[in-house]
């Protein structure tokens, strides 16, 4: 059930098309800001409406055709999906079928216009009503994904370590996230695919939505989280308000104020708190939720705050014999979530109460014939402490119509006289009503003439503190945002950190001679390390520690290369190519005709520290010295070939001739 929108705690954003079409190339849309007291408007871009959404994070964006935000389906789940949590796309007119919005508006009293502008606003104040219905394409299950965030590769002999230590540090991970969702005691399913060393990745089904997770998507070397909300089969509709049945209300004053709505079968209908509330707002949330007959507080006696709204509803009032203790109270709401002790204690008051109540709404059922409606019997009985016999009495005489009378008469009455007879029932019914009524409204008018002195003097104060905290809400909304920016900048500071060490581990082998350098290194010489023979390892291995004219390059599986990947290579000119297995002819004829060495990596004693190599100098002479015997004796064959081929050629002319 949705909480309602007032000038008291959010904004509401009513949207709808100015120019252009969704469809088409750049829309401008009217848009209204309607905080339930002051309204703005403007015209923006589709680009400036999505910023405006994340930086202002509307409780509703509000309009009469959830099609004029998105050209169909597809994009209509994507902009569901790009709102901030706490938003809600709300189409004003109705559900599947929706109605036009001029019926909508003066069906609720809201003044309209044909202009956007005019639509716009309409749309919002609609809204702010609690009118219209949620669009939704996500369940509150959120799926987070621990995985590797490397590949773990193939070659080498340091190939078992790499990938024992990424699924090491994938293990390490799942088991912190998983820590991070016990501590929040939220519920999950794991699924685990083990692999060599740890996992190869975790998945965790949560229930709850990405706001709730204490777990944020990021890449951080050999880990990725991943967050992906599970979206529904289809489009949801859910209307803001649902139908005001009877209830029982329990209420925790103070402070903070909360609020519990039980129904009289005793299910827990919704829950709520706020720090920033006044009594009329508090008022509007339960009236919206449904017709109290009973109001509980969870301590004896009733305090006065929980009597005035018990007065303002006249309804039955319910305490403890003694104060509940908050054991008792634990354990009587331990099948129902609550976010903080408040709406625990006011939970727990209206469960108690219903409990109290339970046996009473039974008789009252079991009294009733057949086709009466229960839930108004059960309010007149309970709170107006009338007997089911004389409410049952009450119905049957509203409801029925006066017999003829059968007895003998020594005259005949006329009709005027008969209808004078029906009349003077009537009236004295009635004028025993309007007596019942009267008084009833007496109450109710000093009720409200309290109310009102009340709000007079509150409103202003509150809405002073309400604005106040709200800025200081925008304000830790974007100290959360920059929070989040310098984290991952950290990140990004601490990958660049281990990228300069690289580069360092290797300057210092390409400058042996330096003094700094061990006398273990002379006679060394740095190997720039590649996956696999495809461009994407090729720039990744260049973006990493750099790939340079004359640098030794192992390829740990050269295998597949095409054309374009070995022209990529050639580009860089190396010293030489080491490979494990064997090059395609293309990839082969492309490095010989540039002239680049290629020769076995087996041939060469190769020691690996993470993405770095060094090789014997002397082993890497040799492969360059066997490729340039080798690529004579190609070279020899070649021209061998083409002298074949000219003498064949020459004597296929003679024949001719």
């Amino acid at each position: 059930m949705s909480t309602r929108t007032s000038a008291l705690d959010a904004v509401v954003f009513g949207v709808d098309v100015q120019s252009g079409d969704v469809r088409g190339d750049a829309p401008s849309y009217a848009l209204v800001e309607y905080d339930g007291e002051e309204i703005d408007r403007d015209v923006v871009s589709h680009r400036k409406l999505r910023r405006l959404i994340d930086d202002e994070e509307p409780a509703i964006v509000a309009t009469d055709n959830m099609y004029e935000l998105a050209a169909d389906k597809d994009q209509l789940v994507h902009f569901l999906g790009s709102l901030p949590t706490g938003t809600k796309l709300v189409q004003v007119t109705g559900d599947e079928q929706p109605e036009p919005l001029s019926r909508v508006a003066k069906r609720h009293g809201i003044p309209y216009g044909k202009e956007p502008m005019k639509e716009a606003e309409a749309a919002a104040r609609l809204a702010a009503h609690n009118v219209g219905y949620e669009v939704s394409a996500f369940t509150d299950t959120t799926e987070v994904k621990v995985s590797r965030g490397r590949s773990t590769g193939s070659g080498g002999w340091s190939e078992d370590r790499y990938t024992r230590r990424i699924h090491g540090s994938v293990k390490r991970r799942s088991r912190e996230v998983e820590s991070d969702l016990s501590e929040e005691n939220l519920e999950y399913e794991k699924e685990v695919r083990e692999s060599y060393g740890g996992y190869a990745n975790a998945v965790f089904t949560v229930e709850g939505k990405p706001s709730e997770i204490p777990v944020s998507r990021n890449r951080s070397g050999d880990v990725r989280v991943e967050i992906e909300r599970k979206r529904r089969d289809g489009i949801e509709f859910r209307p803001l308000v649902k139908r005001r049945d009877h209830v029982i209300v329990g209420i925790d004053p103070g402070t903070t104020t909360a609020v519990a709505i039980v129904g009289l079968e005793g299910e827990v209908l919704d829950v709520w708190s706020s720090r920033t509330t006044d009594t009329a707002a508090v008022i509007e949330w339960i009236v919206e939720r449904g017709r109290p007959i009973v109001v509980a507080a969870d301590v004896t006696p009733m305090p006065e705050t929980v009597e005035k709204f018990r007065r303002s509803f006249d309804a039955a009032g319910w305490t403890p014999e003694t104060d509940l203790p908050i054991d008792e109270k634990q354990h009587r709401t331990r099948e129902h979530p609550y976010d903080d002790d408040h709406q625990r204690d006011a939970m727990a008051a209206a469960l108690y109460a219903f409990d109290d109540h339970e046996d009473q709404f039974e008789r009252i059922a079991r009294k009733l014939p057949p086709g009466i409606d229960r839930d108004e019997v059960t309010a007149r009985v309970v709170a107006g402490e009338e007997s089911v016999e004389a409410v049952l009495t009450d119905l049957e005489e509203d409801d029925e119509t006066d017999e003829e009378s059968t007895e003998h008469e020594p005259r005949e009455l006329t009709e005027e006289e008969k209808r004078i007879k029906d009349l003077e029932r009537q009236v004295d019914r009635l004028q025993s009503h309007v007596g019942t009524l009267e008084d009833r409204l007496e109450e109710r008018d000093d009720r409200i003439e309290d109310l009102e002195a009340e709000l007079t003097v509150s409103k202003r104060e509150e809405r002073k503190k309400v604005r106040k905290d709200r800025e200081v809400s925008r304000l830790e909304r974007k100290a959360n945002r920059l929070e989040r920016e310098r984290d991952e900048a950290r990140e990004e500071i601490e990958a660049l950190e281990d990228k300069v060490e690289r580069m360092k581990a290797l300057w210092k082998l390409d400058h042996s001679n330096f003094s700094d350098v061990s006398a273990e290194k002379e006679g060394l010489v740095p190997v720039k390390v590649v996956e696999k023979f495809t461009k994407g390892a090729i720039r990744e291995a260049d973006d990493q520690y750099g790939i340079a004219a004359g640098d030794v390059v192992y390829l740990r599986d050269a295998s597949g290369a095409g054309r374009s990947t070995a022209d990529l290579l050639a580009e860089f000119d190396p010293r030489v190519v080491l490979k494990e297995g064997g090059l395609s002819e293309v990839a082969d004829e492309i490095l010989f005709e540039a002239e680049i060495p290629v020769g076995p990596a087996g041939d060469v004693a190769m020691q690996e520290v993470d993405e770095l190599a060094v090789a014997r100098e002397e082993d890497v002479e040799a492969v360059i010295d066997d490729w340039h015997e080798l690529a004579r004796e190609r070279e020899l064959d070649r021209k061998a070939a083409m002298v074949d081929q000219l003498i064949s050629e020459h004597r296929a002319g003679d024949n001719e001739v």
